[in-house]
Order: C-alpha cells, then sequence, then structure tokens
C-alpha cells in the first residue's frame, strides 16, 4: 500500500520560507508518475498546488508562480516543495499525491502556518 508522509511544515513569518518534502513509500513507480503538491487551508477546498512529470517538467497554478518551487528526487521516492515570499493567503495544510488526479489515500500533511 503506498504511504505518503509529509513534513516540513511549521510557523514563518510573512516573506519567510519553508521547504515541504514528502516521502513516498511503497510505490515502486514513482519515477514513472506525475507527482504533486496541495493544499487544504481552513474552509476551503484542496487545491492543486504544483506537479512535476516524470520528465522535471513543472506546473504551478498562477496564486505561486514565482514564489514556490517543486522538485524530485526519484531515487529517495521524494518530492520537494521549496516555499519563499510567503503570504498570509497560503497558510493551510500541504499534502502530496499524483497529479493531476490524486489517486493514493492522502497523507496526514503537513501544516504551514503564515503569520503577520
Amino acid at each position: 500500500q503506498v504511504q505518503l508522509v509529509e513534513s516540513g511544515g511549521g510557523l514563518v513569518e510573512a516573506g519567510g520560507s519553508l521547504r515541504l518534502s514528502c516521502v513516498v513509500d511503497n510505490f515502486d513507480s514513482f519515477n514513472a508518475r506525475t507527482m504533486g503538491w496541495y493544499r487544504q487551508a481552513p474552509g476551503k477546498q484542496r487545491e492543486l498546488v504544483a506537479s512535476i512529470d516524470k520528465n522535471g517538467k513543472t506546473t504551478y497554478m498562477d496564486f505561486v508562480k514565482g514564489r514556490f518551487t517543486i522538485s524530485r528526487e526519484n531515487t529517495r521516492n521524494t518530492l520537494n516543495l521549496q516555499l519563499d515570499k510567503l503570504t498570509l493567503e497560503d497558510t493551510a495544510l500541504y499534502y502530496c499525491n499524483n497529479a493531476p488526479y490524486p489517486f493514493y489515500s492522502w497523507g496526514q500533511g503537513t501544516q504551514v502556518t503564515v503569520s503577520s
């Protein structure tokens, strides 16, 4: 069973940075799949933030372009997200899954809280 384990979240001031990681266990074909980072803010639906395909091609939603950077380490089954220039609106629980249609059971997520 594929397991998604996110980490790296925390409390940061507006304008600050964080680096999130997601380890995908029991997933032999990780390097062949498009993976993505999602987030869910309180009272809102979960949304896709960024994705990266098997060749390293990246796609970002407009609201994070120029601020977030997605990357992957196929040898370690790890997906990363560098968050820079954080704003209050980036406060959310962040998850990873395959993209653009998440298929696997969601992990526990990692909380990002941005303060003013």
